[in-house]
């Protein structure tokens, strides 16, 4: 174990009874390389999901709870986190808990300080060819407003310094989280390391919430770090 280094997961949760515990107890269950912490919070679910959390038990989890529905980005910014970084894992059980250790190497060994989960997308792990072609487009549309390259724009798994991201100072709601992040880092000359993960989308059935108006967003929102006056890094 790495004692230096302090990793803060961060897990919002709205409405996922069906997977929360299993989703808190894998993570719970992995040997991490250093210290960690879980941080769960509550967007006010109304499905028995706080109950649930509420049996989870041990010295690193941290439950947060909001009265009302705030969405996603208030919930990771609500996390009252401690670690030098962080990376947040939804509790769909679309990401594997177990693969954080893999974005934490390159950290560990100095190369990175931001790295991204590069979802290789399969028939077995793409919710629908739209679905992918979206996020290929964000993500390449990303990639020319900034000159860079990266491949997943629109991942989860996205490990960098705790006080990097409160820099960021970000204030979209919902999916359009994840594109403001990204334009914001690619706009201070900060590219992300990309390390492979495997990754499993759920059906619309089974609680899938992302739509092509959330594609839309991105690219408006990617626009308008573009156009804004570049920050010092």
């Amino acid at each position: 174990m790495t004692p230096a280094v302090k990793l803060s997961i961060l897990v919002p949760v709205y409405n996922e009874a069906k997977t929360v515990q299993r989703a808190v107890k894998r993570v719970l269950d992995v040997n991490f390389p250093c210290q960690v912490e879980v941080v769960i919070v509550d967007d006010a679910s109304t499905d028995g999901t706080a109950e649930l959390i509420d049996q989870l038990h041990d010295e690193r989890l941290i439950k947060l709870r909001h009265p009302a529905n705030r969405g996603k980005t208030a919930a990771i910014l609500t996390a009252a986190a401690t670690g030098d970084f962080m990376v947040p894992l939804d509790a769909d059980l679309e990401y594997q808990p177990e693969e954080i250790p893999t974005l934490l190497g390159p950290v560990l060994s100095g190369e990175a300080e931001v790295v991204y989960g590069n979802r290789g997308f399969g028939s077995h792990s793409a919710y629908s060819f739209w679905y992918v072609m979206g996020n290929k487009a964000v993500t390449t549309f990303a990639n020319v407003l900034f000159n860079a390259y990266i491949a997943d724009l629109e991942t989860c798994f996205k490990l960098m310094p705790l006080e990097l991201l409160r820099s960021l100072n970000i204030t979209s709601s919902g999916f359009g989280m994840e594109a403001e992040i990204t334009g914001k880092l690619l706009a201070r000359g900060i590219r992300p390391f990309e390390v492979p993960i495997t990754y499993k989308a759920r059906s619309r059935e089974a609680g899938k919430k992302i739509t092509w108006r959330d594609g839309v967003q991105a690219l408006w929102i990617l626009g308008r770090i573009r156009l804004a006056k570049r920050p010092a890094r």
